[in-house]
Formats: structure tokens, sequence, C-alpha cells
């Protein structure tokens, strides 16, 4: 009888602890990318990602998704959001090729960012080219996304466009790695110390919306927080990023979604309305 009761509470708490791990599972990005591609005539191409698994299903039904064209006609501009407040540190990292782009993980503490009373722990980031978000119907050349996660698992993204100028001084240090990394999709490489605060945004103001992740599985409510100044990259730099994405498409980048009943909200301070 001792036998059994041990049996049914092995069974139950191992039957508690998937209960709660699946959803959690389910929410986060994909790391390994080989199941869906950026190929728009692809069967698992942007058009067809909620079709692959069921629970990416919100991909293709969901009615908040990412990312969205910043279109200056339904922005509503506002000083009542706040500054963003970024408080973040040095902590170790590694690079990983996930086919379809490269993602910077930090494995320590990297800080946080708070929105709205929530503290949302900065996880990792990763380029798309060209950029996913467009302002008024325009592209630009790279999106960086800072993905930041809350302790009940919401998430918060950060967003940074680039265009073609000067050299990124995070990309430059990144080189080395991501040249190397670029033939060798799944191994995550060491980078050592990188500090999330030299990821430079050059203005306050900032575009605010809800939102989703731009990969599978699409999960939804996702606060996005989109830096307004337009940053640069050398092309040389872009050229190393494209070389991560290993499908046939030239773009790893998603389309932009129908922005259906939702709000756009342009934090701009007090001081920029009184100029």
């Amino acid at each position: 009888m001792d036998n059994k009761r041990i049996w049914f509470s092995s069974i139950f708490i191992a039957l508690f602890i998937i209960s709660f791990a699946v959803p959690f599972a389910l929410c986060q990005e994909v790391d390994d990318e080989h199941e869906f591609s950026y190929d728009m005539n692809s069967h698992n191409g942007p058009d067809h990602w909620g079709e692959i698994h069921p629970e990416w299903s919100m991909c293709n039904h969901g009615d908040m998704q990412s990312p969205i064209d910043l279109t200056h006609e339904r922005v509503q501009t506002t000083s009542k959001l706040g500054k963003l407040d970024r408080d973040y540190k040095p902590a170790n990292a590694t690079l990983l090729n996930r086919g379809h782009d490269m993602m910077l993980r930090w494995i320590g503490e990297a800080g946080h960012i708070h929105i709205n009373g929530t503290e949302y722990h900065l996880n990792q980031l990763h380029w798309h080219t060209p950029t996913e978000h467009t302002v008024n119907g325009r592209r630009f050349n790279v999106e960086l996304h800072l993905v930041h996660e809350s302790t009940d698992g919401r998430f918060a993204v950060v967003g940074i466009m680039y265009k073609i100028g000067r050299p990124d001084s995070l990309l430059s240090t990144l080189d080395p790695y991501l040249k190397v990394l670029a033939s060798t999709k799944g191994v995550e490489t060491n980078v050592g110390i990188i500090n999330p605060r030299d990821i430079k945004i050059g203005s306050r103001k900032y575009y605010r919306y809800i939102g989703s992740l731009t990969t599978p599985p699409c999960t939804q409510n996702v606060i996005w927080t989109m830096v307004n100044k337009v940053r640069t990259v050398s092309r040389e730099q872009v050229y190393v990023i494209r070389e991560a994405v290993h499908d046939e498409a030239e773009v790893n980048a998603r389309p932009v979604q129908a922005f259906n009943n939702r709000w756009l909200k342009l934090y701009r301070p007090d001081d920029y309305q009184n100029n």
C-alpha cells in the first residue's frame, strides 16, 4: 500500500510540474528555428506559421500581432508614459546562431526595465534584416530586439531600427564571433561580458503599443517600445548578420501585421512640446 501511495504521489507531482512548465515553454521564442522560414512562397513561410504546430496557431489567428506600421496618422502623442526606465548592468553572454538569426543571450543578471510598475528582466537580443516594423510604410536596414521578461512570464521588447551609415559599436565588438558562427548553426559560444548600457538609443522619444512576439509561437500581450531615432550600421555589418540566415529568403523579417483596434502612442517629453 505504501508503494502505491508513493507511486501516485510521484505521478501527481510530475503532472503538477508539467502543467506549469508547458504553458511557460509555449510562450517562449523558439531557439531552434529550422521548422519555419521567412520565404513567402514556402509551405512553412510566414503565412503558414500558425499551421505548423497547434501551439503556434496565434501566428495566424491573433488580433494583436507584430510587427506593425508605425503610421503617423494613428499616433497619439503623449508625455504621460514617462521616460524609458532602463537599469542595465554588465553580464556574461553567449552568442547562438538559431538558423534564421543571431541571438545574444545573457547568462548572468543583466538588469531590467520598469513599465507600469512591473520589472522586466533583460534576457536576450537578436537582429532582423531588414526592419520588421515600418515607419509610414518605410523599411530600414536592421532592427534590434531587446527581449525582457517579468517573473510571471510577460514580455516587453525594446526595438531599435538602423540604416546604413557609421558602424554600430556592439556589432563591431561581436564581429569576430558573428563571422565564425555564420556557418555553424546551433552552437552557443561564450562572448564574455557584454554591457547592455553600451547599446545606444539616442532619443528619449519612443512608440508604445501592445503586440506579439514576431517569431513562433507569436505570443500576444507583449509590450512594445520602438525607439523613435533610427541609428546606423555599416553595410558590412548588415552582410555579416545576413550570413546567419540559412533559408532561401533574402530577409528574416516578418511582414507587417494588421493593426486592428489597437492604440499606438508616441512618448514625447514635455520639453519637446515646449520647443
